[in-house]
């Protein structure tokens, strides 16, 4: 924003949109005028000063919308009354917090009143929140299987390739618990090394990203956007846990059919 916010008490001062400011050629500290129909459709005309230019983030509202004090809308459209009243929250993961609070206390008062969250009156942003959780769904899901299968022929080849020193093992006398105890502990530990190394690669990208703060325009945006990447430890931990446990697991199958083989032939597995 460009210049002072509103004042309740200079109910001329406005702020106007950075693109119908540009239209009209005002700015900061200019006159105008605004004319309109009350709402019985008689014509009004009344004096405005420019306080402020702000951009209002998307292109097709940029050229169009201008904030004006409650007072001066009421007295412009000639009524004391008020089609909606918009509420902004510091923290939009309060929005179902504050509906329920607000709903509670007008219906104690025996006052009647509508109330809409964002989510319900953004169509468009439901829409495309939609399509975006169905992509990355759909990503998702082909990298968790990518995952799992890399996994488990890493951990199934590692076990194959030493068959024959499972064999020597079994002829020292370890029994065939054993030989699983030993795989699944060795394959608990590079799952858990992997998650140890994956932890830090992602902290560092995390941290980078924080420290440049990149930015995008989306289409039918009129201002950039900040990317954001938050950093969810209890998603972590559990992705932890999953991988450590899929690399042990993936470990004891194999293990064990080869600790069945008979010692001769565990012995010359080529």
């Amino acid at each position: 924003m460009t210049g002072r916010p509103l004042n309740s008490k200079d109910e001329a001062a406005v702020e106007m949109a950075e693109g119908l400011a540009g239209q009209l050629e005002l700015s900061p500290g200019r006159d105008g005028v605004v004319m309109g129909a009350t709402l019985n459709g008689q014509m009004n005309a009344m004096d405005i000063h420019i306080n402020a230019t702000y951009n209002t983030g998307i292109a097709d509202t940029n050229d169009k919308f201008i904030k004006l004090p409650f007072s001066f809308a009421q007295a412009f459209y000639d009524t004391p009354k008020a089609d909606s009243i918009v509420l902004l929250l510091d923290h939009w993961q309060n929005t179902d917090l504050v509906k329920q609070e607000l709903s509670g206390r007008f219906a104690s008062n025996q006052i009647h009143v509508e109330f809409k969250t964002w989510k319900e009156l953004s169509l468009f942003y439901k829409n495309v929140r939609n399509m975006f959780d169905m992509i990355f769904l759909f990503i998702f899901i082909i990298v968790f299987i990518i995952v799992i299968m890399s996994t488990t022929n890493t951990m199934g080849m590692a076990v194959i390739e030493r068959t024959r020193e499972i064999g020597t093992l079994r002829a020292l006398g370890l029994k065939r618990r054993g030989i699983s105890f030993l795989f699944a502990a060795e394959g608990g530990l590079l799952g858990l090394g992997g998650c140890i190394f994956g932890l830090g690669l992602h902290s560092l990208v995390w941290a980078a990203i924080r420290y440049v703060r990149p930015s995008y325009t989306p289409p039918g945006n009129s201002s950039p956007v900040p990317l954001l990447v938050d950093f969810l430890p209890q998603t972590l931990a559990l992705l932890m846990i999953f991988m450590t446990s899929l690399a042990l697991f993936s470990a004891i199958l194999p293990a064990r059919r080869a600790a069945r083989q008979n010692v001769v032939q565990s012995l010359t597995h080529v």
